[in-house]
């Protein structure tokens, strides 16, 4: 492990920007101020007023392995992920087979510890059967219990009531919840099918996964929530009418029902399927202009309180198939980043607040120790953002499944380097291997 001095940078951190300097010692920050001189050994990078970043926490990620290894892996999909500055990921268990376990969690992990570049958490999956190991599950090194309220992978559509109520009555730690109802979801589907047949257009994805089957499902959620004094993070909001269920009154810190926003949402519209097609087909749907400007306004009056990417590749050769047999998902982490602060470029939101969304927010809302702050003593994940255009090509992209829905898209900020724990992961274009991440810890009581 090397020690950095990270000279000339503005430092962007907590609301404010300032110039100052770094110095990463053993993996953590040591020292933060101006003119910083170390006189032990050490390596200068001089940042030459390059913007120095908080690393991001992406909170909802699917990097399919086990399982699902032909379209990612966590080696993989980690690095392409340091490559967008995003230093730790928590991933979801629709995996094959399906984190229902605590054995097939832990397995989970130790596969992370031998082979990510980044941290990681993983969450434990529920299903309508398996609430005796959903209780066994440790709050103090698990992200969070993942709740699939609308269709998914294998056994974990949970949709029982008395499930529910067992679930939000009896976990202690944090449930993050996918929030569609099924029940409306096959109704348009039937609905498509009866005008279109098996060649319904991509353009009705929206109207098939629809506003009202989302604000059902998040209601519902939100009800139980309430109802039992849980703690609930609702993921990948997509519609306007789900704001209603948010607060934004009280700090980050003392809710118990908080809400996420995905960049594919904060980005693409439903205007987007005609060219894009099934390469934005995700699960809650891309819907319509008016949603997505609605959802950037919650993000930034609070009513959501972080961005992440619910990051879930598929083969090329999966997505081009029929509307009904394309997997929904695709590919995000690597410019993530890049995606929301060309927002900041265009005055949508400024860059202390993109930092806040996806690095101190989620570090407060998951309770993570010693990460998501530029702060001494905390860990040296760190990154190193250039105000230098790049244009997304594929030659670039570092996800297995070689696909992006950014391809051609030219970004106005590039991410030049990343340093997880302290580490020199990310380099001008070239992952630095020799290190792996490190299991994030939460601190709760």
């Amino acid at each position: 492990m090397s020690n950095y001095l990270l000279k000339n940078a503005v430092i962007v951190n907590e609301g404010k920007k300032q110039n100052g300097d770094v110095y990463i010692k053993d993996g953590k920050i040591e020292r933060i101020g101006f003119d910083v001189t170390v006189s032990e050994a050490h390596e200068l990078i001089d940042l030459n007023g390059a913007y120095l970043l908080p690393g991001c926490i992406d909170d909802q990620v699917h990097f399919r392995e086990p399982g699902l290894t032909h379209k990612a892996t966590i080696a993989s999909e980690s690095r392409a992920a340091v490559a967008g500055g995003i230093t730790s990921f928590m991933e979801m268990p629709n995996t094959v087979p399906n984190t229902l376990t605590q054995e097939l969690l832990e397995e989970k992990y130790q596969r992370a510890a031998a082979t990510s570049i980044a941290n990681y958490s993983f969450f434990m999956g529920a299903s309508n059967d398996n609430i005796e190991e959903v209780l066994k599950t440790n709050a103090n090194t698990v992200c969070g219990v993942k709740v699939f309220m609308g269709s998914s992978t294998g056994n974990m559509l949970v949709d029982n009531e008395t499930t529910l109520n067992n679930l939000f009555s009896k976990v202690p730690m944090l449930i993050a919840t996918h929030c569609e109802d099924e029940a409306t979801i096959r109704a348009n589907i039937e609905h498509y099918r009866a005008i279109y047949g098996e060649d319904v257009p991509v353009e009705m994805h929206p109207l098939i996964r629809s506003e009202e089957a989302c604000y059902k499902s998040s209601s519902l959620a939100v009800g139980l929530a309430k109802k039992h004094g849980a703690r609930l993070h609702i993921l990948h909001i997509s519609t306007a009418k789900e704001l209603s269920l948010f607060d934004n009154s009280i700090p980050l810190e003392q809710k118990k029902i908080t809400a996420e926003a995905c960049v594919h949402h904060l980005w693409f519209s439903d205007e987007d399927y005609a060219a894009k097609g099934n390469f934005i087909k995700w699960n809650p749907a891309v819907k319509k202009a008016t949603d997505r400007a609605a959802i950037w306004q919650a993000v930034l009056d609070n009513r959501i309180d972080v961005i992440a990417t619910d990051h879930a590749p598929h083969t090329i050769e999966e997505k081009q198939q029929s509307y009904f047999k394309a997997p929904s998902g695709g590919p995000l982490v690597q410019h993530a980043l890049t995606a929301v602060l060309e927002q900041s470029k265009q005055g949508l939101i400024s860059i202390e607040r993109v930092v806040e969304k996806m690095a101190h927010a989620p570090a407060i809302l998951f309770q993570i120790e010693k990460r998501g702050f530029i702060r001494e003593g905390y860990y040296a994940d760190l990154v190193v953002v250039e105000e230098k255009p790049m244009t997304v090509n594929k030659s670039d992209l570092l996800y297995q499944c070689g696909w992006s829905p950014f391809e051609g898209t030219t970004f106005s900020y590039t991410v030049s380097k990343t340093f997880v724990n302290g580490n020199l992961v990310w380099n001008h274009g070239k992952i630095m291997e020799g290190t792996n991440g490190k299991r994030l810890k939460f601190v709760r009581g």
